[in-house]
């Protein structure tokens, strides 16, 4: 059997692969030629399964290897039946009815198959177009196998569960170890009453033995979905999550506390800017592409940094805290997600 492609000469054998071109085709032939062969070698490398039927009559012209093999027979068997003659009643009803759509569209029209095919459930997003016109016309169809897809999605799905059952885990401990008065129950970082009893001796230990140390201020950036991140729930997988973070980027030497709603801070003892600053940015990236669910949801989050260091941006406790302050309100100013430096005091004396 054969039939005309796009009203051109080239033809479409039984076997199911297109003739090759003579030295003497016109071009448009041998181009049509040359995407004839082209197509299925794409489809097939790509798993996906491709008939082309002659639109008035339904009957098979060619088709792939994947969907001969899907079929369960050979190409050669297949060309020259209609849907009814190879598929059960109602799933060639179905696939009918979306011929008939396809061939009622002006462009490119995609549908979804759920069936079940050979003891198995199947389902398939099919993409149907209708090539040539008047009583030539021939319907193609491109078969993508969703099942992995599907499988993706579930597995993408088990390892969100698996994690938000690890941060409801996590926040157990936190609840347990913050009745014993040792840790905030929303991060489990120290509290700030001991925060603040080692800074005054990272302050005192500094000026005594002229070393430097930095502090930082981080900040929580506002959400796109305030409605839902800035939730209770929500706030508490966040501050986790930062908490988790802080602990695993410091040193049993430096310090982490969170200050009030969604301000941190961390002491680096004996760390200059320069090493803050690099320390902090990885920070800042790892918030960044943290994954943090709740009820199956993403919470995405970033914040912003403030650092300064003891004694470059400052000479005293107070001037330190202004110094990581303003700080981390540039950071602010510039959009969240950043990691901005306390400028460096000179002397003017000398």
């Amino acid at each position: 059997m054969q039939a005309e492609l796009d009203n051109s000469d080239t033809s479409v054998q039984s076997t199911g692969e297109p003739s090759a071109p003579g030295l003497e085709a016109e071009p448009s032939a041998a181009l049509n030629a040359a995407l004839g062969l082209l197509l299925p070698a794409l489809l097939e490398r790509h798993g996906d399964l491709l008939a082309i039927k002659q639109a008035d009559t339904g009957r098979l012209l060619m088709v792939n290897a994947a969907m001969a093999n899907f079929l369960g027979r050979d190409p050669a068997a297949v060309v020259g039946h209609t849907d009814a003659e190879l598929l059960d009643p109602a799933l060639a009803m179905v696939l009918r009815a979306a011929d008939a759509s396809a061939l009622g569209h002006a462009g490119p029209l995609t549908s979804e198959h759920r069936f079940e095919w050979v003891g198995q459930r199947r389902e398939f997003s099919v993409l149907r177009t209708v090539l040539g016109s008047g009583t030539g016309r021939l319907l193609c169809s491109v078969w993508a196998d969703l099942a992995p897809v599907r499988q993706k999605e579930a597995q993408l799905r088990g390892a969100l569960e698996q994690i938000e059952q690890l941060q409801a885990s996590s926040a157990e401990l936190r609840r347990e170890l913050s009745a014993q008065g040792l840790r905030d129950a929303a991060s489990g970082l120290a509290t700030r009453a001991h925060f603040d009893d080692q800074l005054r001796r990272e302050v005192d230990l500094s000026t005594r033995e002229h070393r430097e140390f930095a502090l930082v201020f981080i900040e929580v950036d506002a959400a796109a979905d305030a409605a839902f991140s800035r939730s209770p729930a929500a706030q508490a997988r966040i501050f986790e999550a930062i908490g988790r973070l802080l602990r695993g980027n410091t040193r049993a030497m430096d310090a982490s506390c969170r200050m009030a709603d969604s301000r941190f801070a961390v002491l680096l003892s004996g760390v200059g800017l320069a090493t803050a600053h690099s320390r902090m940015e990885g920070l800042r990236r790892q918030c960044a592409t943290q994954i943090v669910v709740l009820d199956g949801q993403d919470l995405g989050f970033t914040v912003a940094m403030g650092v300064a260091s003891f004694p470059h941006t400052a000479h005293t406790q107070d001037e330190l805290l202004v110094a990581c302050e303003a700080a981390l309100a540039e950071a602010r100013r510039r959009g969240g997600n950043h990691v901005t430096l306390a400028s460096i005091r000179f002397d003017s004396s000398g």
